[in-house]
């Protein structure tokens, strides 16, 4: 798919068919995130694949945003492992672990994999419910399925600002 298809066509599904992603799939997606950019080269990224019963109970307790997803991947990031920027307000961690996010979710939509962005959680209870080590903080949940019959984009999908309200050029 041209990848001016590929921004295009993609959106966050909010109903999944329940049908699992082929292996080869989801290793596509992980590798499209593997090659993300992080400052520094860090790689303070971490994905955790969930896919049992058990543990996608736990991701439904967490949030009501799983959508019958049969594959949630949880962004995680290592907080001892970032760069800090001049000033030292910011630090790479968030931003690098978006970058990996997006990534793979561009690669599902090429990949014909849907996909949602789930930001509605508590990352602490999400990497308690993980068990992840302290060092680690979760960014995000990505859902990753196929869509049910029925599903599509919202109603105001293709709806965008003109670059003129959005862009300044100095």
């Amino acid at each position: 798919m041209e990848f001016k298809e590929v921004v295009k066509n993609r959106y966050s599904c909010k109903k999944f068919n329940g049908e699992k992603v082929s292996p080869e799939k989801l290793e596509a997606i992980l590798a499209a995130g593997r090659l993300a950019p992080t400052a520094k080269n860090l790689q303070e990224q971490h994905i955790y694949v969930v896919q049992s019963e058990e543990m996608l109970a736990k991701i439904d307790a967490l949030t009501p945003c799983r959508y019958n997803a049969p594959t949630v991947l949880a962004v995680a990031f290592d907080k001892n492992n970032v760069f800090t920027y001049p000033g030292g307000k910011r630090d790479s961690g968030v931003e690098d672990a978006t970058i990996v996010a997006t990534h793979m979710i561009l690669s599902a939509e090429d990949e014909g994999v849907d996909s949602c962005w789930v930001n509605f959680f508590d990352p602490d209870k999400a990497a308690e419910a993980l068990g992840l080590p302290e060092n680690e903080e979760v960014l995000m949940l990505m859902d990753l399925g196929y869509a049910a019959e029925g599903s599509g984009p919202l109603a105001n999908h293709g709806s965008r600002k003109p670059l003129a309200e959005t862009v300044t050029y100095f």
